[in-house]
């Protein structure tokens, strides 16, 4: 796996999503302890109301940053997204209010809106290789996981010398260092894409190719599965921890970290599996895996129990999640790249922004064992739904109707570009008028300009 970052544009670029997430990974435990300062008895509600704005910036800024981002200099895009972060990390120590961790968070997570789903679309374009990408996949999933396994761990030998608030500064200082990181490397243009006729289009194009992908929609019921049992993991670990077992913060730590150890194992081992077994069994069984974790935390486990509940949910997350990119790459034209890696994000992070409010508040009215309950129940359910929609055997070559069409838009000349010129287009990509005949025929099969519906 680790031959990848033989790579140096792409090792730099992963150093700089480690140091960032790692740093992440400090403030998420740092967040949620200023939350129980703040609330006491009711942290679990502002940490999900919290978690509930970051979703919120998510889903309404990534959109528009993936319809821009193949028209920005990617580079200096993502060193501004991370000065931005920085500067908005080192705020929050000082917050003495609710509100200003709302203000905060909000402006702190537009950032990240903006900056991982250009820096996800980046990366296919630096591994062009199916083999290499799998495996740059994988070990981008282990950097995530690095936020939930290894910051909590650095987070509770921290927290014995210093308070929490130094590790949002300490995360500020991961940001600049990602910045610094990304500045070192070039990175590819964009591909020229065609002028599309307003905003409202270049912002729903991901989206559009989204949802009319079969895979992709099971994908989007798999990550409501992902969304469910994160948020009680997230939300609700410190009211299990500090008010439920009584224990203190470094246990709080252990906890997150149980969850980035299971999801850590999965991404280390997938990369092989993947040769062997398609995407779908595998993330059907990462959706059954979390759903059991929900149910047995019905079960109100001690701490040694929540743990190994903990693990287990991380490692069903990581069977889905890994193999996401892969999806994605398949789904789409390379110039439709950031606009889809942006409607992921969206629309996964819609899921959570229903998620972490409902495990926040359920937990208050329900108690915890009602909210393992319910959110058992809507991540089985998620998961029945992604194996319907989503059907085997989700072949890449289609057979297909092409109805007659005369359009103009950038183009190369591929298998659907074979037409005279009079000798004024200029070179490729260029755009100009031209007439594409009707036929029925097979090829490898994705929405785009000239495939607007999957073939029934």
């Amino acid at each position: 796996m680790l031959d990848v970052l033989a790579h140096r544009v792409y090792r730099h670029l992963f150093l700089a999503q480690v140091i960032a997430l790692v740093g992440t990974g400090l403030t998420t435990v740092a967040l949620a302890l200023l939350a129980h300062d703040l609330a006491a008895g009711q942290a679990g509600v502002v940490l999900g109301t919290a978690l509930a704005i970051k979703m919120v910036a998510y889903v309404g800024i990534a959109p528009l940053v993936g319809a821009y981002a193949a028209r920005l200099p990617r580079r200096w895009l993502l060193v501004g997204l991370d000065l931005l972060r920085a500067a908005v990390v080192c705020a929050l120590p000082f917050v003495t209010e609710v509100w200003q961790v709302y203000v905060l968070i909000f402006l702190l997570n537009a950032g990240s809106a903006g900056f991982t789903p250009v820096f996800q679309a980046t990366i296919p374009d630096i591994l062009e290789d199916e083999g290499q990408y799998t495996r740059a996949l994988s070990l981008s999933r282990l950097a995530y996981d690095l936020e939930n396994l290894l910051s909590p761990l650095t987070a509770a030998a921290l927290l014995v010398v210093m308070g929490f608030d130094v590790l949002f500064l300490l995360n500020a200082l991961a940001f600049l260092l990602s910045a610094a990181l990304v500045v070192s490397v070039t990175l590819p243009s964009p591909r020229p894409v065609a002028d599309a006729p307003g905003v409202w289009r270049r912002v729903s194009h991901g989206m559009r190719i989204y949802l009319e992908t079969p895979r992709l929609r099971g994908l989007l019921a798999l990550n409501l599965a992902v969304a469910a049992s994160g948020a009680m993991q997230i939300v609700n670990t410190v009211v299990v921890v500090r008010s439920a077992l009584g224990l203190g913060e470094r246990e709080v730590a252990l906890a997150f970290a149980a969850a980035g150890g299971g999801s850590m194992l999965v991404a280390l081992l997938l990369p092989r599996v993947l040769e062997r077994v398609r995407e779908r069994p595998l993330m059907l069984l990462g959706g059954l895996l979390m759903t059991l974790s929900l149910f047995l935390g019905v079960l109100g486990p001690g701490f040694a129990g929540l743990l190994g509940l903990w693990w287990l949910l991380g490692a069903g997350a990581s069977l889905v999640m890994t193999p996401t990119g892969r999806l994605l790459k398949r789904s789409c034209q390379p110039e439709d790249r950031p606009a889809l890696f942006a409607a992921q994000f969206s629309l996964s992070h819609g899921c959570w922004l229903a998620a972490y409010p409902l495990a926040g508040w359920m937990g208050m009215h329900l108690g915890l064992a009602g909210t393992f309950a319910l959110l058992g129940t809507t991540a089985l359910a998620a998961t029945g739904l992604a194996a319907l929609v989503w059907r085997p055997p989700d072949p890449m070559v289609l057979e297909h109707e092409h109805a007659p069409m005369t359009h103009a838009h950038l183009h190369y000349h591929d298998e659907h570009h074979q037409h005279a010129h009079e000798g004024w287009e200029g070179p490729e990509p260029h755009s100009h008028p031209h007439h594409h005949p009707g036929g029925r025929h097979r090829h490898v099969f994705v929405i785009d300009g000239h495939h607007a519906r999957w073939p029934s």
